[in-house]
């Protein structure tokens, strides 16, 4: 491991490590949504100010922070990347199928579940719907940062995760809307399609090209330039997601305060999603034959999500205060600690794996 260099930036893979801001997300989200609630109380005038500062539908403070958050991110993928693919095409070819074939569709079906049939006693009548889309856009979104934390701590191939990840922003581009689509209209849920198709070039094609420009650019002046300009970037990624919390729950306090269920009860499902899906990749990748450095970081992309992008699409779509943008801040509440346990579970259970995957070629 110490040996291999990650495909991204050429640095020793065991430098990306998970920092403190990565290491406690889950406390500094927790923080800022007592924080937004309590700001919201005091000064309630400012946060007025804010959600009515729209161009078109689109939240300009919230907007410059969704950028902050994505392109930062999107600087760490090499499109070139996407020649791996074929060294590593059953793995690829199990993360695809589970990220686009499987999680959308089962996300849509665990809310219909929990949202709309076990819960809907608990939740607010009027905002059921709007769960239900937030959960169906954080699915319907492969991570594509994050994964590079979780794939180090299981010793993941470093260029199958980049390619993999490199395929999905390639994948998401011209799929992210008509999955959404599909699944809100299946879900009954309006959907606003010029709202949804600005955001898919507002939130992903813009920061793509921007990130990429940007890269071109820095790595004209060596990899160390793209190395120290990530280092450098790290931290405004999480402050801007930190942020945009603040700003969230600011608008949304005097609801989650009044119930403060609705935080567990969305949470539910999504960690339901997040095993069955992480599962079925690991299972399927050990059925094939992928090699186990391949099969852990698959299974980690195939179950977390691009959360950053689920807050942008669902405040676009249907505004700060609608239960979307809740359901979509609880996907980012649980991430780490769901995702910290399933990087435990693929690292314990090497040996099981590899028995069952016996005959291919090591790790």
């Amino acid at each position: 491991m110490s040996a291999r260099r990650t495909a991204a930036t050429g640095a020793p893979a065991h430098t990306q490590t998970m920092n403190l801001f990565e290491r406690f997300l889950t406390l500094w989200v927790a923080l800022c949504i007592v924080a937004g609630i309590l700001l919201g109380e005091l000064i309630p005038g400012l946060f007025r100010v804010i959600g009515d500062a729209t161009v078109a539908q689109v939240n300009l403070p919230v907007a410059v922070l969704i950028w902050l958050m994505i392109i930062p991110m999107l600087l760490k993928v090499d499109p070139l990347a996407l020649r791996e693919v074929g060294r590593h095409w059953r793995g690829a070819a199990t993360t695809v199928g589970v990220n686009w074939l499987v999680k959308p569709f089962s996300m849509a079906l665990l809310g219909w579940l929990f949202i709309d049939h076990l819960f809907r006693a608990w939740l607010p009548a009027a905002q059921i719907d709007s769960y239900i889309a937030g959960l169906i856009l954080l699915a319907a979104a492969p991570c594509t940062a994050m994964v590079f934390v979780w794939s180090n701590l299981v010793d993941g191939e470093p260029h199958f995760t980049l390619s993999q990840v490199a395929l999905n922003d390639t994948i998401m581009v011209v799929a992210y809307a008509p999955i959404v689509g599909l699944l809100l209209g299946l879900s009954s849920i309006t959907v606003p399609w010029d709202t949804l198709l600005a955001s898919v070039v507002l939130y992903i094609v813009v920061p793509v090209v921007i990130a990429q420009l940007w890269r071109r650019a820095l790595l004209g002046a060596g990899t160390a330039a793209l190395g120290r300009a990530l280092r450098r970037l790290g931290p405004v990624s999480l402050v801007a997601l930190l942020a945009t919390l603040v700003i969230l729950f600011g608008l949304q306090g005097r609801q989650i305060v009044a119930q403060p269920l609705v935080i567990l009860l969305l949470a539910i499902p999504i960690v339901v999603q997040v095993y069955f899906n992480a599962g079925l990749a690991y299972v399927v990748n050990r059925a094939v034959g992928t090699e186990w450095c391949v099969a852990g970081p698959s299974a980690l992309i195939g179950a977390s999500n691009f959360f950053e992008l689920a807050v942008a699409a669902a405040i676009a779509l249907f505004g700060f205060q609608s239960g979307a943008a809740l359901a979509t801040v609880v996907g980012v509440l649980v991430e780490v600690p769901v995702m910290l346990s399933v990087v435990r579970i693929v690292r314990a259970s090497r040996g099981w794996y590899e028995r069952g995957a016996r005959g291919k070629a090591p790790c």
